[in-house]
């Protein structure tokens, strides 16, 4: 199958200011390639999915955008004072730096008061806005590296939030937690799309990634970008994945899509296999978003 041409954020979304532009950005670990030459537009206000199997160049893209990779060649522009949150995957505790869930959610607010800074009552109402709408007000007496996996990722996009902003990255945020954690953090990224936050996520899931604005199909470039209904495809996922992908059986509509699940797109360590939820592929399913672009599909 031929490469299909992306589609430009331009034609597939209203007219807004981007608060993060691409240029030509490529990006190469060695002598592998991880990301191919892209040039892409982040709209304010939008919702985005990188979707792609293991090594395609999700997390190398979040690195990039969120300046803490610098790309081979090409060149990145922020609007000026952007305010960034990166809730990476796999943040782990240091058993020897012991962190209570207090001290990690002021960490969001070092952006603008620094490290030594001392926090006032606009840093402690961020703060408490970030601990109510995740939920984790009884976990704020506790060691952070007590909780389980989506204790944790509640209170790190909490502090996330803490820090109030207009460019959110998130790398994979829901996998492998609890329904109610991911609930909560899915509805964070509606949230936040709909009150004017750029919002750029990592993920497997298929049922995520349509409840975006837009995605765009990573495979190591962008093969297309998109509203969710028109790349999420059966056709656009198989030259995604490749051979990934088994018929769904029982006479599906849909696909299968089996990914090896690995972090980052530039580690080589064997990875174990996992099924991403298709079910989203089949038409009569849908998704209600809170918010609409001229991007979004809300009729599944």
């Amino acid at each position: 199958m031929d490469n299909p041409a992306p589609h430009t954020s331009g034609t597939a979304v209203a007219a807004a200011p981007p608060v993060v532009t691409t240029h030509d950005v490529c990006v190469h670990y060695g002598s592998v390639l991880a990301l191919a030459p892209a040039t892409l537009e982040f709209p304010a206000g939008q919702s985005v999915s990188l979707v792609g199997p293991n090594g395609s160049g999700k997390s190398t893209l979040l690195l990039v955008l969120a300046g803490l990779l610098k790309p081979t060649s090409g060149s990145v522009s922020r609007r000026d004072g952007l305010r960034v949150s990166f809730v990476a995957q796999h943040q782990e505790q240091h058993r020897w730096m012991p962190l209570g869930v207090r001290d990690v959610l002021r960490m969001g607010r070092y952006g603008e008061r620094g490290l030594l800074g001392r926090l006032g009552p606009d840093d402690r109402a961020a703060i408490d806005a970030g601990v109510e709408r995740m939920d984790i007000g009884s976990l704020l007496r506790k060691p952070f590296g007590s909780l389980s996996g989506g204790q944790r990722q509640r209170v790190l996009v909490a502090q996330a939030l803490a820090a109030r902003p207009q460019l959110l990255l998130l790398d994979e945020p829901i996998t492998g937690l609890d329904l109610v954690s991911q609930q909560l953090i899915l509805d964070v990224v509606t949230g936040e799309a709909a009150a004017g936050t750029t919002v750029v996520l990592s993920t497997h899931h298929l049922g995520e990634a349509r409840r975006t604005d837009r995605v765009l199909l990573l495979a190591g470039c962008i093969l297309a970008d998109g509203p969710p209904a028109d790349v999420l495809s059966p056709a656009l996922l198989a030259e995604a994945f490749g051979n990934r992908m088994v018929p769904a059986g029982d006479g599906a509509n849909g696909v299968l899509v089996i990914d090896d699940h690995g972090h980052a797109d530039h580690e080589h360590a064997p990875a174990q296999d996992r099924v991403v939820d298709v079910a989203e592929l089949l038409p009569h399913h849908h998704h209600d978003h809170s918010h609409s672009h001229t991007s979004s599909d809300t009729s599944h």
